[in-house]
């Protein structure tokens, strides 16, 4: 069984910004939607900057500890400074993820990055 630290625990037990923005000023889908584990990221967006993120997921634990934490961490930020940010990042940020979760991490990034796929945001 993997062992996890507090930071994903915390995360996974009282997640933070669940749910969805209505309506978003951009919208991140990574994977399918109610085909296995999917991630949809809400954005709201003021002057080049995230100023709320909410999002859904269907999974285990660690994706939604990545969901959760991702949004933390992009609160605030302008849209460039969220675009650097990597799998790698989330899972510092969690303090580690186990390797057979790590995937969790790239679900999450998968969903940030496709909210930067409109033209708008470009």
């Amino acid at each position: 069984m993997p062992k996890y630290s507090e930071t994903p625990i915390a995360h996974f037990s009282s997640p933070r910004n669940g749910g969805r923005l209505d309506p978003p000023d951009s919208r991140g889908v990574a994977a399918t939607p109610h085909q296995g584990p999917f991630l949809v990221l809400d954005l709201q967006i003021r002057d080049d900057n995230i100023t709320d993120a909410h999002f859904q997921t269907y999974g285990y634990g660690p994706a939604i500890a990545c969901g959760s934490m991702l949004t933390v961490l992009i609160i605030g930020r302008s849209i460039a400074e969220a675009r650097s940010l990597t799998a790698e990042h989330l899972i510092q940020a969690l303090d580690g993820l186990p390797d057979e979760k790590r995937h969790c991490a790239d679900l999450a990034i998968n969903a940030l990055q496709a909210a930067f796929v409109d033209d708008l945001l470009a």
